[in-house]
Order: C-alpha cells, then sequence, then structure tokens
C-alpha cells in the first residue's frame, strides 16, 4: 500500500497537563451568581450526614465501623442496639435459633414501646412488655432477650449505667418428671433398633448408654471416636464453641458397641459426620423403634437421655457426677433436674 505523504498525515493529538486546581475550586460549584451559590450551600447543609467509616476505639484508636454502622451511646436507637447485639451473638458462633428467637423479642419490645432511645427505656416498658406475654414460657423467654441485650449494653458495652431489667424475676416452671425407660423395655428397645436401619443401634446406644443429646449426636464426626482399642473404642463429645467446653466429655464402648460402630462404617461408609440427617430423622427412627419394640409409651431422645441418668444413678453417681455425665452447667436448676433422677433411682420403700 502507497504510503501517504507525512505532509498529508492528521497531527498526532499532544497531551496537555492538566492545570493545577485545588480541592477548594473544585468542590466549588459552578456560577458566578451569589445568591445561587447561597442556596446551593445551604441544599447541600442540608443533606443528611454520610456514615461513618470509622468509630473511636479503646485508648483513642479508630476502628472501623461494621457496614456501615454508628457506634452505640445512650442516645441509640433499639433499633440500631440490636443489630450490633445480633453482630455480637454471631461472633461468639451462638445458635442461629437463639440469635433469631432474641432479635424477634427485641423486634417485639420495640414495636411495644415504640421508637425510644435506649437510656430511655425504663421498668415501666420492661413490665408493659412482658405483662403481654399470654403464658409463663413466653414471658420467661421475653425476659432473657431483653436481659441479654441489656446486659450487653451495661456490661460491654458500657453505653448504659441502669440496667432496666434489673428486678424481673421469671415465672418459675415446674420441672416435670422423666418417665425412664424401664430393664425389659430397654433391651425390647435395642433388638427393635438392631433390625431397623443401619445408623439406628449406634444413635440408639449413644443416647441410651452415653446420654448424648439429639444435637450432641447429629454434631458427631467419625473422628470423634478413637478406635485405638478396636474392642474398646472411646467416643468423645467436643464443642467447637469455646462457652460450651464444660459440656464436652468422652465415654467408653464395650464390645457390643464396638460391632455395631464397625457394622454401621461398612454399611454407610460416613466420612465426616456419622449421622447425616436432620433431627427429625432422629425423632421418627426413635418413635419407628419405639414402635418395632412393643412399648405403650412416648418415647423420645430425651426419655433415652433421661433412662441413662437414671442407670448411672442406680449404679452410684452422685450429684456432681450426673452434672458432668450430662454436660450440664452447675447451677441450681440444673441441680435439681438430677435431683429427680436419684430420686428415681432410689431403692423402692
Amino acid at each position: 500500500m502507497r504510503e501517504e505523504p507525512r505532509s498529508r498525515r492528521s497531527p498526532r493529538p499532544t497531551s496537555r497537563r492538566p492545570s493545577v486546581q485545588t480541592s477548594d475550586e473544585r468542590d466549588a460549584p459552578f456560577g458566578e451568581s451569589p445568591e445561587l451559590l447561597a442556596a446551593e450551600r445551604a441544599a447541600a447543609a442540608a443533606q443528611p450526614a454520610q456514615l461513618a467509616l470509622f468509630a473511636p476505639g479503646p485508648a483513642g484508636s479508630f476502628q472501623p465501623v461494621l457496614a456501615g454502622l454508628q457506634p452505640l451511646d445512650g442516645s441509640s436507637s433499639l433499633d440500631l442496639a440490636r443489630t450490633w447485639f445480633r453482630i455480637e451473638l454471631e461472633r461468639k458462633r451462638r445458635p442461629a435459633n437463639t440469635v433469631e428467637s432474641y432479635c424477634y423479642d427485641l423486634v417485639k419490645l420495640e414495636e411495644r414501646i415504640g421508637p425510644k432511645p435506649i437510656d430511655q427505656i425504663g421498668h415501666a416498658d420492661i413490665a408493659n412488655f412482658l405483662g403481654l406475654a399470654d403464658n409463663r414460657a413466653t414471658r420467661k423467654r421475653r425476659l432473657t432477650s431483653v436481659r441479654r441485650l441489656f446486659e450487653y449494653l451495661v456490661d460491654d458495652q458500657k453505653v448504659l449505667d441502669v440496667n432496666p431489667v434489673d428486678g424481673f424475676f421469671p415465672h418459675r416452671i415446674a420441672l416435670q418428671t422423666p418417665v425412664p425407660l424401664f430393664a425389659n423395655e430397654q433391651i425390647a428397645f435395642e433388638a427393635a433398633a438392631a433390625a431397623d436401619e443401619p445408623w439406628s443401634l449406634v444413635a440408639v446406644y449413644l443416647m441410651l448408654r452415653f446420654g448424648l443429646t439429639r444435637a450432641e449426636l447429629l454434631a458427631l464426626r467419625r473422628d470423634n471416636v478413637d478406635l485405638s482399642d478396636p474392642d474398646q473404642p472411646v467416643v468423645h463429645v467436643l464443642y467447637d464453641d469455646p462457652t460450651k467446653h464444660h459440656k464436652e466429655r468422652k465415654f467408653a464402648g464395650d464390645v457390643e458397641f464396638a460391632s455395631a460402630y464397625a457394622a454401621l462404617i461398612e454399611a454407610a461408609a460416613p466420612v465426616d459426620l456419622l449421622f447425616p440427617v436432620g433431627f427429625q430423622a432422629v425423632n421418627g427412627m426413635v418413635d419407628r423403634v419405639a414402635k418395632a419394640a412393643g412399648i405403650a409409651k412416648e418415647v423420645t431422645p430425651q426419655v433415652l437421655r433421661h433412662t441413662f441418668a437414671v442407670e448411672r444413678a442406680k449404679a452410684g453417681a452422685n450429684e456432681e457426677q450426673l452434672i458432668a455425665l450430662l454436660g450440664l452447667l452447675d447451677e441450681p436448676r440444673n441441680r435439681e433436674s438430677v435431683r429427680r433422677y436419684l430420686k428415681l433411682a432410689a431403692p423402692p420403700m
């Protein structure tokens, strides 16, 4: 192709350096009318302030504000306090249903008392909210929710000096007397579990002989079973949540459990969780096995745990040992609970 003479080519654009401009000049609005400029400044001043990216932290430091949230103080709304409280609960890895329950109750509190700053919420507001509960269980749950929030605001965030929930106490909810399985029912129940699905006997053994809760059963991993001695495996009940380390414990299995566990591994070959099912599957299995065993009384995972506790009490476990075996926090309510097992384990009069 014939090259065009240089003189006919379009001249190359020359790059020009931008003129130096101050930030005030750059941000100034266009125009020369003083009246219009004043009107623009007034409109700009009326705009809401942008959410802060950083909030004052300890020792004069600055910390990023999560999701653009303002830091808490006494004049903060209940909505903002609830949001920060939820973040704290999730950071501590509280169960999702607990977080949702707390937040639901706090939404209902705000609906009842209106948009008050947290430092203006008083005893009358709490009494008004609790008085709407239609039963004792609901009142107790609501009281727990608001108590936890204000403890967080007073003790952790230190934005309030007074806890408006102080002085309120839950109604006492009487503990029901457990109905454990008798010895012949336990034998029939385990036999029916052995004839059920491959996982049923191991799951029943863990609840009936070790007292695991349904949640602990479903959290059990293959690595939690120590097979150093194949005839006497050791089951470790562990928790990732540091606040629940008091619930950790371990149990030694026997030849019967070792055989059932080996059959489960061969049939299901679980990679991680031993029981990759849901709560309802456990409930359904227990109910199905009870019917197959010909047991007329209601049998639930909690009944199996009650049976474990009573049998351990019959074998000589005292109050402190039952607290540890069941993974319970040592508090008055739990001590009252284990005393029921000791009473049922006492010799007949």
